[in-house]
């Protein structure tokens, strides 16, 4: 088994806390190794070691010669001001390189090619080292090629409309996936993943968890997603309170043997301990006997060299749950024919909404629909463009941001900005809060500027518990939390005397809570009336994006008579236009696509020959060459035209298919 990267007894401490102190471990060629532990282990700080981004304060990393290693982390600061697609084009190590080189030998050999008095054997070196780099060029198009990258960005949710975008233009999240996108494009043959789910919507996960789960190459991940971290994983590196544990299988099997071996534990210490017992009995019993003295003493050595067993510590966790809160009315919320505009740009039009005390409603769709525009309208963050939304007296509304950072005080310290949220509970409640939350004596004395993702994210989770209200409006609240966190959310949430409203693309979570789902598309919300299984099936039935086996169920069983008759009646429809419309075009993409592959493989071969240089011993081959490449070439432009057409006209069918399925 080839080891592509090691850590060999690393040690490492980040602001005067100790992070690793003899870590070692090897990730092998074929591993999809999940790493989980609760926020501030050093997940994210053992992905930048291996992305030789921070140096150990002891002990070595080492990566096999010759293996790229790619790396995703949580937030990035900086991007280039480039269009999208080129971005993910020529993320590609060297190609940029290449074809600056070649522009400049083309050059010099157009020069020389015009000087009657040019030295012969220059001319012969630069023809060479042109046909060297053409061959170079067509070896990484082969590799990857622009169709690759076109296929990528559609998957993770770009129109054809974005690749000629800025990433200037784009917001934070739609620029962190044009970088995911440049990393699957490149395909390092070690992928370190920093909870890449973060910024996307539910369609682009399942398409998303498809590809890693065809991923050939190496992969660590870190993800809060439970679903999406059994799918991906075959290996778990585990930060517990003894160390770092490794564990073979997914997430599920991890905690199934973190269980196993708890209880074998307990069970041997119970034992030895029933077995002291009986020493020590005998010892006491027959002590002042001579007759017995030999066995006594042989007791009290067994006693002596009797081994311990140390049980696994406790790890700490967030444990809290929220307060009982005011009945409020029967109707908590409601919209009247909402709508809301960014210019020209319509995003709401005429949304009528009614919610329900003890609601717990989802909102899902695709990314840029308006899900957090709808939850910042009801939370009165932004006001609507027109109608109203209706918010009884009795209702007190809280908003948990999904940038929660940027509504942070960076100066003040984690006390300070829990205490002013709380609208008078007493310091002894908000430090009780603090603690449930994990900020011990001296944590919240921190301030927030110095804290991690996660760790923010649990300063805003405070805010929130030591004033909930009766209606909480939740976007993405997992993002940033480790995995444990999340679940203590969930099942906190789960008590809720209170009506909720969230946004979330993570499954597990939306399975436990929601009791309802709205889904935001083609400028409206519709009261969804299936479940989530029965919306990603949906979704896929669209082809919004290809989703895992693991995420799509159909649960057609579950539904009502009606509903099954309703649906096959839609489905009925779907598939006269598909007929009509979607099949033909999904066959003339297919067929493009085919003859792109070939043409780039004839360029490739006809570079290939052109790299010889006895090639350039005979003018009329090597123009012959020439002529074929360039038709080739001019032919495979005229194809991936066609082909971004056709896949435009392809969106609009199943837009309209969609309007007709809601």
């Amino acid at each position: 088994m080839t080891t592509l990267a090691s850590v060999n007894n690393v040690s490492l401490a980040l602001g005067g806390d100790t992070l690793f102190d003899g870590l070692s471990l090897q990730v092998h060629q074929g591993d999809h190794i999940g790493l989980v532990g609760p926020n501030g282990s050093g997940k994210s700080s053992l992905f930048r070691l291996l992305a030789g981004k921070i140096e150990p304060d002891g002990g070595t990393v080492n990566t096999l010669p010759g293996v790229r290693v790619g790396f995703l982390p949580q937030e990035i600061t900086s991007f280039p001001n480039e269009e999208v697609l080129t971005f993910v084009y020529d993320s590609v190590p060297g190609r940029p390189e290449l074809r600056a080189e070649l522009e400049r030998h083309e050059a010099r050999l157009a020069e020389l090619e015009h000087d009657s008095h040019a030295n012969h054997d220059e001319l012969v070196t630069v023809a060479s080292s042109v046909a060297e780099l053409h061959e170079q060029i067509a070896l990484l198009d082969a590799q990857f090629s622009e169709h690759d990258s076109k296929k990528i960005l559609h998957g993770l949710g770009f129109t054809q409309a974005d690749h000629q975008r800025l990433l200037s233009e784009l917001s934070g999240g739609w620029k962190m996936r044009a970088v995911l996108a440049s990393l699957l494009f490149q395909r390092p043959g070690l992928l370190l993943l920093d909870e890449p789910t973060n910024h996307l919507d539910m369609p682009s996960v399942a398409w998303f968890s498809k590809f890693l789960s065809s991923y050939d190459q190496a992969l660590f991940l870190v993800s809060h997603d439970r679903e999406f971290l059994n799918e991906q994983v075959n290996r778990v590196v585990s930060f517990e309170p003894e160390g770092v544990r490794t564990f073979r299988g997914n997430y599920e099997r991890y905690l199934l043997q973190r269980e196993e071996e708890r209880q074998l534990l307990e069970n041997r210490a119970k034992n030895l301990e029933k077995e002291k017992e009986h020493l020590e009995q005998f010892v006491r019993r027959f002590r002042a006997k001579a007759s017995k003295a030999a066995q006594v003493q042989s007791r009290v050595r067994k006693l002596e060299k009797m081994e311990s067993v140390e049980l696994h510590a406790s790890a700490r966790e967030v444990r809290f749950s929220f307060p009982a809160t005011d009945r409020g009315a029967r109707t908590p919320m409601r919209v009247d024919d909402l709508c809301k505009s960014f210019g020209k740009h319509v995003v709401f039009d005429r949304v009528t909404l009614a919610v329900e005390r003890g609601d717990r409603i989802a909102i899902v769709g695709p990314n840029g629909a308006g899900k957090t525009t709808l939850l910042k309208i009801l939370a009165g963050e932004i006001e609507a463009s027109a109608g109203r939304v209706h918010l009884p007296g009795q209702s007190n509304v809280r908003y948990f941001a999904q940038h929660h950072a940027e509504a942070l005080d960076l100066q003040r310290t984690v006390l300070q900005e829990v205490a002013y949220a709380s609208d008078g509970t007493s310091v002894e409640s908000v430090r009780k809060v603090l603690g449930a939350m994990l900020f011990g004596e001296r944590a919240i004395d921190k301030r927030i500027s110095v804290l991690s993702g996660g760790e923010r994210a649990r300063v805003a989770l405070a805010k929130i518990l030591v004033r909930p209200g009766n209606v909480l409006l939740m976007d993405e609240p997992t993002n940033h939390l480790d995995l444990q966190t999340t679940e203590s959310l969930t099942d906190a949430l789960a008590t809720y005397d209170g009506t909720l409203l969230f946004v979330s693309h993570n499954r597990a979570f939306i399975r436990r809570l929601a009791t309802k789902l709205w889904v935001v598309h083609d400028r409206g919300v519709e009261n969804y009336p299936g479940t989530l299984d029965d919306y990603l099936w949906s979704c896929q039935q669209r082809d919004v994006a290809p989703a895992t086996e693991a995420a799509i169920k159909p649960v057609a069983q579950k539904r009502s008579r009606q509903a099954r008759k309703e649906q096959r009646r839609k489905e009925a429809e779907l598939r006269s236009k598909q007929n009509q419309g979607v099949k033909p075009l999904e066959k003339r993409v297919g067929e493009l696509e085919r003859s792109i592959a070939r043409l780039e493989q004839t360029i490739a071969e006809h570079n290939e020959e052109l790299s010889k240089p006895e090639v350039y011993d005979d003018p009329e081959r090597r123009d012959r060459l020439l002529d074929e490449a360039r038709t080739a070439q001019r032919e495979l432009e005229r194809s991936f035209e066609e082909w971004t057409e056709s896949n435009e006209r392809l969106e609009q069918l199943r837009g309209e298919l969609k309007s007709m399925e809601g």
